[in-house]
């Protein structure tokens, strides 16, 4: 069963730049917000996952369609659309009304803190990844 995580932001003057959009980086903020939201909402939060393990993106595609302005109310999206052993990867979008601002895919990977290095995820959470996921690698 997919899940899509959806999280209403409204956009304020400390998100603009001097032309009154947002300024690109921010949409990589709003992205994070949902991506976290999501995984929340498996049971999981950033405290509980610290220890030995980390999750940390691995790569960012984005694509920028539209603006969103000063007091726009958006919406940021996240919804898991692979996971493997290691890692997995979040369909994300920034919604005003119908129309998509922006499109981005984000690869998360499960390291060692200790070691920096990729390690397995925790079985209880890759079976709440797998099953709030659109696919399922067998292989990293």
């Amino acid at each position: 069963m997919t899940q899509r995580f959806q999280l209403p932001i409204r956009v304020y003057v400390e998100d603009t730049d001097i032309g009154g959009i947002v300024y690109y980086a921010n949409y990589l903020k709003y992205i994070e917000r949902a991506r976290t939201e999501l995984i929340r909402t498996l049971g999981f939060d950033k405290p509980a996952l610290f220890g030995n393990l980390q999750f940390v993106v691995h790569s960012v595609n984005i694509k920028y369609l539209q603006s969103a302005v000063l007091d726009d109310e958006i919406i940021a999206t996240a919804e898991l659309i692979n996971v493997s052993k290691t890692s997995f990867t979040v369909s994300q979008t920034i919604l005003r009304e119908n129309d998509l601002l922006v499109d981005a895919r984000v690869k998360i990977v499960c390291i060692r803190h200790d070691k920096k290095s990729p390690c397995a995820i925790p079985s209880d959470m890759l079976k709440k990844l797998q099953l709030a996921s659109v696919s399922i690698e067998e292989t990293n």
